[in-house]
């Protein structure tokens, strides 16, 4: 068994893809600002259960024409994207606030960055507990 394949370092690569999944929805709000009817999406609370269960890797086809098909899936629906409830809806439509937005990638920026610090820094824990210098 290779170190990063420890529950606890699992969990962390899982915890870290959501941030990154999370960070690609946000930048589509933000993108779609003005765009009239577009409500804006995220993705539901992290917990290692759920995630793990969306893990493994997996190819999907969705048909939206019989001449057309694609491959690949999108990771934001296998780790629970889902509209947002938007209080305030613009007279086009648009349920997205770019201050909303802001403030969300700003904290998922961080916790992002306190994830990696706590992987890498449990990986150097590791290898010093392994005898191998670092």
């Amino acid at each position: 068994m290779a170190i990063g394949d420890l529950p606890i370092f699992a969990a962390l690569k899982n915890r870290m893809q959501w941030h990154q999944t999370r960070q690609t929805l946000l930048a589509e709000n933000v993108a779609n600002a003005e765009t009239p009817g577009y409500r804006g999406r995220d993705l539901a609370p992290f917990s290692i259960e759920s995630t793990a269960r969306h893990s493994g890797a997996s190819v999907t086809t969705t048909a939206t024409n019989k001449k057309h098909f694609s491959v690949g899936s999108d990771p934001s629906r296998a780790m629970g994207a889902r509209t947002m409830n938007s209080f305030e809806v613009m007279p086009e439509g648009n349920g997205v606030t770019l201050e909303e937005e802001m403030m969300k990638v700003t904290t998922n920026q961080m916790d992002y960055q306190a994830a990696t610090t706590l992987y890498t820094r449990s990986m150097r824990l590791m290898k010093i507990a392994l005898g191998k210098n670092v």
